[in-house]
């Protein structure tokens, strides 16, 4: 099993994705690895989600994980269903210890410096930076990057195709979370998501 690191350098984004008809998984899954992004997130945020998970891990070159994970019984279905990796809106110790404790590679959400601080405390110094624009934007990110040297940053929420670039040009950005690359016919979803691959950080 890689580390979250690795997965965050795969590629420059990483498609946040809601699904709510499991025929449509594999699909959008191939139309995203073809474009370039094969870190795919799952959030489970609908009925059919660790259905999507397993349909999902049929594609050749995908690294399906699950997203919107919140509590112990969630995360335990999700491995289940064969999530690569997980990630969270927040973090809280009891789900964040056990994650940790599994050894599965692991993107909490932070916002703020006590965030960070009780994640790093896990032994974590890989976070999502969610809500991202509404928490402050690209300066938010930046004063609290400048404390916390030793962590990077996968910022998601309020990414758009436009404001990315921005976001990726920063050193402690490694990707970006976004679902402007996931909506579409699925050709449209694979030219943005070769443009998503394109871009640089």
């Amino acid at each position: 099993m890689t580390d979250i690191a690795n997965i965050m350098r795969t590629s420059a984004v990483i498609p946040v994705l809601v699904v709510h008809d499991v025929a449509q998984a594999r699909p959008l899954a191939e139309a995203l690895v073809a474009g370039g992004l094969k870190v795919l997130e799952v959030t489970m945020r609908t009925p059919v989600a660790l259905d999507v998970i397993r349909e999902m891990k049929l594609v050749p070159g995908a690294i399906v994980g699950a997203g919107t994970v919140v509590s112990t019984d969630q995360f335990e279905q999700v491995m289940d269903a064969g999530a690569e990796f997980i990630v969270s809106p927040g973090l809280s110790e009891r789900l964040g210890e056990r994650v940790v404790q599994s050894g599965v590679p692991f993107l909490p959400g932070v916002a703020t410096a006590g965030d960070i601080m009780r994640g790093l405390e896990m032994g974590l110094t890989h976070f999502k930076f969610f809500p991202a624009e509404t928490s402050g934007g690209l300066p938010a990110l930046k004063a609290l990057a400048a404390p916390f040297f030793q962590c990077r940053f996968c910022p998601t929420g309020g990414i758009t195709e436009a404001n990315a670039p921005d976001w990726l040009a920063f050193d402690p950005v490694l990707c970006v979370g976004g679902s402007w690359v996931t909506s579409g016919t699925l050709a449209e979803i694979e030219a943005k998501a070769r443009s998503a691959t394109a871009l640089k950080r």
